[in-house]
């Protein structure tokens, strides 16, 4: 299969680097490594003190408005906890790309289909069967909801 890059097209993890900085991913990273709520100053502990306080503090709360974290208050400090796993947050930015490379309608969908089934089966045949049997999984269940 011919490969390309589109001026201004950027792959999904390029997406996903551009969206967090750097501080912003290992603090995500450090916290779903920790598996429990935890505040700045522990969180600063799981970075060895490489960095300033207030420094982690404005991070964790620039990830807590973009959504990514949950807090709340306890005593004069939050405690933060991320809002998804790491495999949601990868589903959820696959399923934005892939969404937007489906676009509207059957037509325009055919070709990032047709493309996908090809990048599969050249990638790893048991792939393709896996994906096969995704799909009948997803009827099958589909026909359960149906009256």
């Amino acid at each position: 299969m011919a490969q390309f890059l589109m001026r201004g097209f950027r792959r999904p993890r390029a997406v996903m680097d551009s969206a967090l900085g750097s501080l912003e991913r290992q603090a995500l990273e450090r916290l779903w490594a920790l598996g429990h709520e935890a505040g700045v100053r522990e969180l600063l502990e799981a970075f060895g003190d490489a960095l300033a306080y207030t420094t982690l503090m404005t991070t964790v709360d620039r990830l807590f408005k973009k959504g990514l974290l949950e807090r709340r208050r306890e005593g004069r400090a939050f405690l933060y906890r991320p809002s998804f796993t790491p495999d949601q947050l990868r589903r959820g930015v696959a399923a934005d790309v892939i969404d937007s490379l489906l676009g509207s309608g059957r037509e325009a969908a055919r070709p990032m289909l047709s493309t996908f089934v090809e990048a599969v089966d050249e990638r790893d045949r048991a792939l393709l069967d896996e994906l096969e049997a995704l799909i009948r999984e997803r009827r099958r269940g589909r026909g359960r909801r149906e009256p």
